[in-house]
């Protein structure tokens, strides 16, 4: 009897401290989502973008959540079935957020086909889960030590690829990213790759933002530029590829075309990178 006693009052704790982390959960699907719910582009996108290329785009969502889920999910878990969880209900939060949101704003409404809600909304969702997850380690009072240390060499890059994918998210949608893409000469394009990684390896190593990692005295600084700084701005490349693909930014260009509008993408991706492993 008086285990069972226990067991209901452990219950009823875990319920009353449920809304703590859904609370935070929606906060940061709301703040990391805004300003793609108020751009037009991502309306018109989820309006009109290939089925298959969303359907693809939310499916790749789902193991990136989980692994996010398992650095910085909004509540603390102990098991991969718990990170499973919540990358599923990340997601709909995300997504009541971004019906909510667009209604208001009169993006969803009467007399727009099931087919263009449903994809204007899912293609939110994607930004809107990764702020809510990340609502814990960025809105909770949880200092970073409390989670599960990610001090892996995989885990560093997994990071960035989740950085990089969440401002490529913002930038790709827009026209301006081709359209400097195609303003800029040979000689611009290499400096700008200079400065993306420049920028990777000084933000993270050298100019004392909170989170800066310090190198072990055994690892030069040439090892961990080339080991974290160059493998993360290839990760970055590939990733601002795979969100202009998604987004049809690839159609119809040329082999130069497609390298510029790749290299321009990738200067906000190599912040986003960089600013993922500071704050995570």
């Amino acid at each position: 009897m008086v285990k069972g006693d226990g067991d209901g009052e452990t219950a009823e704790s875990a319920l009353a401290a449920l809304p703590v982390p859904l609370g935070r959960a929606f906060a940061g699907a709301l703040i990391f989502s805004l300003p793609m719910l108020m751009t037009m582009e991502m309306w018109s996108l989820g309006a009109s973008m290939d089925p298959f290329r969303l359907a693809l785009l939310l499916g790749v969502s789902v193991p990136l959540l989980i692994g996010l889920g398992r650095i910085a999910g909004f509540r603390e878990t102990s098991c991969w079935s718990d990170d499973i969880a919540d990358a599923f209900v990340a997601m709909v939060v995300a997504t009541v957020t971004a019906i909510a949101i667009l209604a208001v704003f009169g993006a969803l409404g009467p007399g727009m086909s099931a087919r263009e809600m449903i994809g204007k909304v899912a293609l939110q969702a994607v930004p809107g889960s990764i702020g809510a997850l990340l609502a814990r380690s960025q809105l909770g009072q949880e200092s970073p030590e409390d989670g599960e240390p990610r001090s892996t060499y995989f885990g560093e890059v997994f990071l960035m690829a989740v950085g990089a994918l969440f401002l490529s998210f913002n930038m790709a949608p827009t026209e301006e990213i081709m359209l400097i893409s195609y303003g800029m000469g040979a000689w611009q394009k290499i400096a700008l790759i200079l400065a993306s990684l420049a920028i990777m390896h000084i933000f993270v190593y050298e100019v004392g933002f909170s989170g800066q990692e310090a190198p072990g005295s055994e690892t030069g600084g040439w090892s961990l530029f080339a080991r974290f700084s160059v493998v993360g701005y290839c990760v970055v490349l590939a990733v601002s590829l795979a969100v202009l693909w998604i987004f049809g930014r690839t159609d119809g260009l040329g082999l130069e075309q497609l390298l510029g509008a790749t290299i321009v993408l990738a200067f906000p991706g190599a912040i986003g990178a960089a600013a993922a492993r500071l704050i995570l």
